[in-house]
């Protein structure tokens, strides 16, 4: 059976929008990658860019646990590992045991850590602000809505974009 035009139109047409989709994500992840290097410097000068999310992760769910945070950002214990042993040497987090638990810590951010972390995310919430405020307001809670959506679903779905 033969396709019609109209039909191959219309699979080139949707083959199209998902490259641009695509394409456009592939952007936002090198710029945002570019950012979060920016952002870890300005918390600290020898913070590891890859180190920044995980500062954010602890700081939302203090007390946090190694174990834990690994799962959510998908990394290995010896890379976590590694990664909370810098934040503790400068002087970001610090760890305390766990009193169920004599092999276990938990972690939360010192309050030099905190002050730099919350100056850091309120510069940014700026930047964003003043770079969408020339949206209308609808466009930009649409916008949330729908990266809300897409991390949801890249969550499920996340090993398949690979």
């Amino acid at each position: 059976m033969t396709q019609s035009p109209t039909s191959v139109d219309s699979d080139v047409d949707e083959f199209e929008v998902y490259s641009e989709v695509e394409h456009q994500l592939a952007v936002l992840l090198r710029r945002s990658r570019a950012l979060s290097a920016r952002v870890a410097r300005t918390v600290h000068p020898e913070l590891e860019a890859a180190a920044y999310s995980l500062l954010v992760r602890i700081d939302e769910t203090a007390p946090a646990r190694s174990g834990d945070l690994a799962a959510y950002i998908g990394v290995g214990k010896a890379t976590i590992s590694r990664q909370l042993k810098g934040l503790e040497e400068l002087g970001l987090i610090e760890r305390e045991p766990v009193p169920m638990d004599g092999r276990a810590h938990s972690l939360r951010l010192t309050d030099e850590g905190r002050r730099r972390l919350h100056c850091v995310r309120s510069g940014r919430q700026e930047r964003f602000h003043a770079l969408l405020s020339t949206w209308p307001t609808e466009d930009v809670r649409l916008l949330g809505q729908m990266l809300a959506r897409f991390n949801d679903l890249t969550e499920s779905y996340g090993e398949h974009l690979a």
